[in-house]
């Protein structure tokens, strides 16, 4: 498989910062995005038509192996391809999977508890109930999902079978669902990734690089992972599934950023299937009457907070939460914290830069 990289290195701090495709953390990225699809307004196309497409039963086991042991199958090191990632999932030691679900855990939201709750697997695996307790003790609940909890716990207590069946489902999901689509775009990505490379990042930050990576605002959890010290090395990777979000994730003293496929501002690469991806990412965030209806609210009346848009449009909690984060995701809306609530503004240049682009596209 073609791979292209490029690794910046601000020499002063020997901190690296590279760009590259990245297979395994890509693609188990995506499966997560089948089974958030119905949760998140703006993925790509393929993911709502595969999420559709899969059987209630494969749904379920994707939802039990990607969410429910995500922490088992997550990678923490590079692979060059996913079957070689499954490989080495199939020959790890069962409890070495088990136990890395509950390294992070105690590393992250359950540490709160640990006082009050037993942290070792085998106490907490003790039941279900204790189980559950475990993981509400150090998560809100809208991060629980009760069944698929309920059914990892089933695979954590017997840690052999546990393995089997996450191999036996990414091996299927590899080769019925992931594998077409990763070689559909392989060209697109390995066009992004040589684009990216153009870029002079050596003289930045991590974070500058992160500004120069997406051209807007970076996200919050961008921005917690590139200014944690603990965090060397830096690889940014494009999806073809991710819409206008981002994801990271970490391990050891590496953090992998992940963000939508798109060409860099002036990049003298030339690739018409991504500069499409791009637009209908922005172009999706605005064909929904309410997200322009938030777009000309701010227009008229500048920053309101999530609650004043609420009030102003009807609109519940969750639909306003959903709009508000494509829109921020897109770059339409710029975010901050104003007495602990969030608080929304117009960003007329992006709107300037998406006009600019589709006459690029169709007319330039």
């Amino acid at each position: 498989m073609p791979t292209l990289a490029a690794d910046f290195i601000r020499t002063s701090q020997k901190v690296a910062v590279l760009i590259d495709l990245e297979p395994a953390h890509s693609l188990i990225n995506s499966s997560l995005m089948l089974h958030k699809s119905h949760k998140l307004s703006g993925l790509s196309e393929w993911v709502t038509k595969a999420a559709a497409a899969m059987s209630p039963e494969f749904a379920r086991a994707n939802g039990t192996v990607i969410l429910g042991l995500h922490y088992a199958v997550r990678p923490t090191r590079r692979w060059s391809t996913f079957p070689a990632f499954i490989d080495y999932l199939a020959s790890a030691d069962p409890l070495t999977l088990r136990d890395q679900i509950f390294d992070m855990y105690n590393s992250c939201g359950c540490q709160l508890a640990a006082a009050a709750h037993p942290t070792a697997p085998e106490a907490v695996l003790a039941s279900v109930d204790s189980y559950m307790e475990y993981l509400k003790a150090g998560f809100s609940p809208d991060h629980i999902d009760v069944d698929i909890e309920s059914a990892a716990y089933t695979l954590m207590i017997d840690p052999p079978e546990m393995q089997r069946q996450i191999v036996a489902h990414l091996r299927k999901l590899w080769t019925e669902v992931l594998e077409p689509e990763w070689q559909r775009n392989l060209p697109m990505l390995n066009a992004c990734v040589e684009a990216f490379r153009q870029l002079d990042l050596s003289q930045m930050s991590p974070l500058e690089a992160a500004e120069q990576i997406l051209g807007q605002e970076v996200p919050e959890d961008w921005r917690c992972s590139l200014e944690n010290e603990k965090y060397q090395r830096f690889i940014f990777v494009p999806s073809a599934h991710l819409g206008p979000y981002h994801s990271v994730m970490t391990a050891g003293d590496t953090a992998w950023l992940l963000f939508g496929a798109h060409l860099p501002q002036g990049s003298m690469v030339s690739s018409p299937e991504l500069s499409r991806s791009e637009l209908l990412v922005r172009l999706g965030a605005l064909a929904d009457d309410t997200r322009l209806h938030i777009l000309r609210v701010l227009k008229e009346q500048g920053e309101l907070c999530s609650q004043e848009i609420i009030q102003q449009l009807d609109l519940s909690q969750s639909a306003a939460s959903r709009h508000l984060k494509q829109l921020s995701a897109t770059g339409y809306l710029s975010e901050r914290r104003k007495n602990g609530a969030k608080c929304y503004g117009l960003n007329q240049q992006r709107i300037q830069d998406t006009v600019q682009a589709l006459s690029q596209f169709l007319i330039d």
